[in-house]
């Protein structure tokens, strides 16, 4: 044999041991733990055949702790390139079968070079998170690492989608980075976050915890809204990400993809003529309005476990990528609360930073009352929907179902929130407030008298709550000053709104110039 063709075996040997990662052992242990290896996981993600790995022999220079005796090619994590659907992506995936996934000045360096690659080609990031935390055989140099993903992090925000899955531990310092990524997917039952673990909190605060509900997937997409998506099998989380990436452009000069449309633009829905019920505060399911006018009734729910008060998620309209935003009637008759503000704010922004247009349905009472809300500031987390819809200048439809009450009326996505078109059913209701609590403030001092003058005070408050509702349990007051564009049969909204986003393909609008606003948190 030819040296050169000892050197190619050499090499292909090389790559072969690069691909065992940990070990067949290890690898053994990570299928009996119910879970892939990250080479499987890439596989699986990627379409068949396109991945392009990077440093596959890169190793660790740690020589403290014996560590110069446990090499692995490629330190622990795999990164490279490759294609969904034929779409450029990067890809970076902790294996944890080696050093259980903890992360290394070598493998952050791995993780850099990916994320600068991808913001040089304009491509999103998915990051595989299964990792024990910080090497501590490295000290500050993994911290180091760390602080180096997340300036890329920070940097790359806004300017390239970056999604985060979590597959596995991802605990400490490790957490920062999927929480500033723009989407993050958890494993039910084998993934979890926190910053400190179980034993650190039974320690400090006498707390006894586990991981599970310390921070498992159930927790984070219910109570803490830091995950966007669960997953009961890692197939199926696969899968989800790409159905996420087909719904979003690759960077922030571009468009999504435009899916051909089967779905006639015109199709009426007389569901919808009487879905809003007789009585006022009778609920309904807002999920039925909205399959019922977006492309073939589908709905790509973001965080659909948390915050269920409002509904955010991704939809098409004549094959056209939208953001629905709309307030849920049937879960807390549909009220803005902390976690529904800060829900509809991130996605709001998501939306803007990535050209995707934002429909709004509109169906709320106002604010939620209390001292839980106002002691956990739903006047900041109010105040960042405001914010994000005021910023926002991507193409802005509205349409009000039925109640649109005080602040949280104009913080829907409002015309003075410059929202292009804002459309309104028969059954719109826009005032300060409902009938009820409009007539004890405006009536007060006439229903004192009357009460001490022994007449009918209930009598003559429900006449002026009939009074009330006559004047503005409508849209037209709206529309006589110009705040609703047009008063629209229910049925034909799927038509309008494919019209007025066919209308507004072309618009121009910029903010004033800054180096960046002060959105209040």
């Amino acid at each position: 044999m030819s040296k050169q063709l000892e050197k190619i075996k050499q090499l292909i040997e090389n790559r072969e041991k690069a691909r065992l990662g940990g070990g067949e052992k290890a690898i053994q242990k990570q299928h009996e733990r119910g879970k892939y290896t990250a080479r499987e996981r890439i596989d699986m993600l990627l379409d068949e055949g396109s991945f392009e790995e990077y440093d596959m022999f890169k190793e660790h220079r740690c020589h403290n702790f014996g560590m110069e005796k446990k090499q692995f090619p490629g330190d622990g994590v795999v990164a490279g390139s490759g294609t969904i659907d034929g779409r450029l992506v990067f890809v970076f995936a902790q294996d944890f079968t080696v050093h259980a996934g903890s992360l290394s000045e070598t493998m952050s360096q791995k993780i850099c070079k990916v994320m600068d690659m991808a913001m040089k080609m304009g491509a999103p990031v998915i990051g595989i998170n299964d990792s024990g935390g910080a090497r501590i055989q490295e000290g500050i140099n993994a911290l180091a690492g760390y602080a180096e993903i997340f300036e890329r992090n920070i940097l790359a925000s806004g300017v390239i989608p970056q999604i985060s899955g979590i597959f596995g531990p991802c605990a400490g310092g490790a957490v920062y980075s999927p929480a500033l990524t723009d989407f993050t997917l958890m494993m039910e039952g084998t993934s979890y976050m926190f910053l400190t673990g179980p034993k650190v909190v039974k320690t400090v605060t006498g707390e006894d915890i586990d991981q599970e509900h310390l921070g498992g997937a159930s927790v984070h997409a219910t109570k803490s809204g830091v995950t966007h998506f669960t997953a009961k099998t890692e197939e199926e989380g696969l899968q989800m990400l790409k159905t996420l990436l087909s719904y979003i452009p690759s960077n922030n000069m571009e468009v999504a993809p435009r899916k051909k449309c089967d779905d006639p633009i015109n199709r009426m829905e007389d569901s919808l003529n009487e879905i809003i019920p007789e009585n006022p505060n009778e609920a309904y399911d807002m999920y039925k309005v909205i399959g019922a006018v977006v492309d073939n009734g589908e709905f790509f729910e973001v965080q659909p476990k948390f915050a269920k008060n409002i509904i955010v998620g991704f939809a098409r309209f004549n094959g056209q990528s939208v953001g629905i935003v709309a307030n849920q009637p049937s879960c807390y008759a549909g009220v803005l609360d902390v976690n529904a503000s800060r829900k509809g704010a991130r996605f709001v922004r998501f939306c803007d930073a990535f050209n995707i247009p934002i429909v709004s349905l509109v169906d709320v009472p106002g604010f939620l009352p209390g001292t839980g809300q106002e002691y956990n500031a739903v006047i900041l987390h109010g105040a960042q929907l405001l914010y994000a819809y005021g910023e926002a200048t991507v193409p802005k439809i509205t349409v009000t179902l039925r109640k649109s009450y005080g602040g949280s009326h104009i913080v829907m996505g409002s015309k003075q929130l410059h929202t292009d078109l804002n459309y309104a059913w028969p059954s719109a209701e826009i005032a300060v407030m409902g009938a009820s609590g409009a007539a004890a403030v405006l009536y007060a001092k006439e229903a004192k008298a009357k009460k001490e003058a022994g007449e009918d005070v209930k009598a003559f408050i429900a006449e002026k709550e009939d009074e009330y509702n006559e004047l503005f349990a409508n849209p037209y007051q709206a529309a006589k000053y110009g705040y609703i564009d047009d008063v629209i049969e229910p049925r034909n909204t799927r038509f309008r709104i494919c019209r007025g986003l066919a209308q507004l393909a072309t618009k121009r609008d910029a903010l004033p110039a800054k180096k960046h606003g002060n959105i209040p948190m």
